[in-house]
């Protein structure tokens, strides 16, 4: 089991509500994504999930239990940081046994759980090396490692991939979201990072300011942004957000077209703009348009489209894609 219910917590430093009050039900198996830009509470609510940080109010319950008060070693959870946090004079072996042999499990099933987890993660023929010969991706995946032995009822992530450069982090996406699938154990992962957040989430839940904006599946939260926060954070390149005569036309204060459903012409079409800078990415092209009477606006077209900075193109939104806000930036 790894269900954990967050009740009314909070979290205070001195005079600063870090996290004013929040309520979240995660239920056992799922894969819950904590999103939002830096300072907005997230690792300081995985840090009460885990009893590293005492609540200031409220109540957290895993799997049916009250365990606000509970020390971190008894709450069944296993934490894996961005730093790793090795033993750099152990070896891959000793480093994922370590927690069986302090719990005091016996030695052979110590060598059985360590070869089962060493299987998973990929690090059978790296179990005599210590971390600093292994790569970024291989430190991450003994970390991993070593949470798995320990059985948690959930594993908590915080922003693990961090530290990674662009294409191990692509990778590793991909092998923790393969082991979400093969364990079926309740995954609680931090970032900043919402394609993280969209490609590995079962439902993510989307932080500012230690409030919850909107909590949804990636495509719920992609397709119905609650408001513009969400709008502007979930989606890249980020939603084009327009005011003026165009938004009063739809009865909207704002309304939200995202790169991807703006046709591109270099003959016709509803917006005239000229642009500013053209990224040409082989399979797609982006480009930022100082459109007439609007402003900036991101589009996003096929790889072989031929415009260049200085050329002048238009743009027709997809009429069907557009989403409206009111003036407290509500979705209506």
């Amino acid at each position: 089991m790894g269900s954990i219910s967050l009740q009314n917590v909070s979290k205070v430093f001195g005079e600063a509500k870090v996290i004013p009050s929040i309520d979240i039900d995660i239920k056992d198996g799922e894969f819950i994504v904590l999103v939002g830009p830096s300072g907005c509470g997230k690792s300081t609510l995985l840090r009460l999930i885990a009893g590293l940080e005492d609540v200031s109010g409220g109540k957290i319950v895993i799997d049916g239990r009250d365990a606000t008060e509970k020390a971190p070693s008894e709450r069944g959870l296993a934490m894996v940081f961005q730093s790793y946090a090795l033993y750099p004079h152990m070896s891959v072996r000793n480093n994922i046994a370590f927690p069986l042999k302090m719990a005091g499990v016996n030695k052979a099933e110590i060598d059985r759980k360590v070869t089962d987890a060493a299987r998973v993660l990929n690090l059978t023929d790296y179990l005599e090396r210590k971390p600093r010969q292994l790569s970024g991706g291989q430190r991450q995946r003994l970390a991993i490692a070593r949470a798995i032995v320990r059985q948690p009822s959930a594993f908590l992530f915080d922003e693990p991939l961090s530290n990674l450069d662009a294409a191990l982090r692509v990778n590793m996406r991909l092998e923790i979201s393969e082991l979400h699938q093969q364990l079926k154990t309740t995954m609680i992962y931090v970032t900043h990072d919402q394609v993280e957040a969209m490609t590995m989430a079962d439902k993510i839940v989307v932080l500012n300011r230690g409030n919850i904006e909107q909590v949804g599946s990636p495509l719920e939260l992609y397709s119905r942004p609650r408001n513009l926060f969400v709008a502007g954070f979930i989606g890249s390149p980020k939603m084009n957000f327009i005011t003026g005569q165009h938004a009063a036309a739809l009865n909207a204060h704002t309304i939200g077209v995202r790169p991807e459903h703006v046709l591109l012409s270099m003959e016709s079409g509803d917006w005239k703009g000229r642009v500013v800078v053209a990224e040409h990415l082989g399979s797609d092209t982006f480009l930022h348009i100082d459109a007439d009477g609007i402003g900036m606006v991101t589009a996003r077209g096929s790889g072989d489209f031929p415009a260049k900075a200085g050329d002048t193109v238009f743009l027709t939104p997809d009429r069907s894609r557009i989403h409206k806000f009111n003036e407290g930036g509500l979705a209506i």
